[in-house]
């Protein structure tokens, strides 16, 4: 065999090689492309199955809707999904109301007296979230694994209620007021009293006569 038949065949080795190479890289290219789509069909799955659920609070002063946050605090946002599935919260006060740090409720009715809970859940207090204004946090007695059916709403920011590792337990945020902050103020805003030994108790009872799961549209 001739240099020139060498060469030709040499050529023609180099040519499927190219080739070889273009293909595999163009596949490579296909399926890179195809995993991309695929992942971002799972991120907006993902988004669409985050949909936060929204709890509205119609109040006999003007009605409070909330935007739950069931990705930062789920056992919370569990916890006080099936009280308010259950209809504990209907016809209960807001009995504790301190303007300029927050208005409580969730536990008592307009005859100051307390109802039977589920048992306590844990703190989700290290979730990232603030007790900023607006945001809604679940009460508890000094025992941080304490919270059950109370929370409150805070009408400004209260930085002292945040987790700090080591230092503070916190109050578990799990939500904020997304409508209705102007019934927060007017609740704040009310004269208040003591009522069997619990001070800052609405002389007027502020009542959530529902509470209800609303569509997030």
């Amino acid at each position: 065999m001739g240099v020139k038949g060498i060469f030709m065949i040499g050529r023609f080795w180099v040519y499927t090689l190219l080739a070889a190479v273009v293909l595999s890289f163009g596949c490579k290219e296909k399926v890179q492309e195809q995993n991309e789509r695929a992942e971002e069909q799972s991120r907006q799955t993902k988004t669409e199955d985050r949909q936060e659920k929204m709890v509205k609070l119609q109040t006999n002063m003007g009605d409070i809707i909330i935007e739950l946050n069931e990705q930062a605090a789920p056992v919370t946002v569990k916890n006080f999904l099936g009280y308010v599935e259950e209809g504990f919260y209907n016809e209960v006060i807001f009995h504790r109301v301190i303007p300029n740090f927050m208005i409580q409720g969730g536990g008592f009715t307009a005859q100051m007296t307390q109802k039977q809970t589920h048992p306590p859940i844990v703190n989700e207090a290290g979730n990232g979230l603030k007790n900023d204004r607006g945001t809604i946090a679940m009460a508890r007695t000094n025992n941080p694994n304490s919270a059950t059916s109370q929370f409150f709403i805070n009408h400004k920011n209260n930085d002292f209620l945040n987790y700090i590792e080591n230092k503070n337990p916190g109050y578990a945020v799990f939500g904020r007021v997304i409508e209705g902050m102007d019934v927060v103020d007017a609740i704040a805003a009310v004269k208040t009293t003591t009522q069997k030994g619990m001070g800052d108790v609405p002389v007027e009872p502020v009542v959530i006569e529902s509470a209800k799961i609303i569509q997030n549209n």
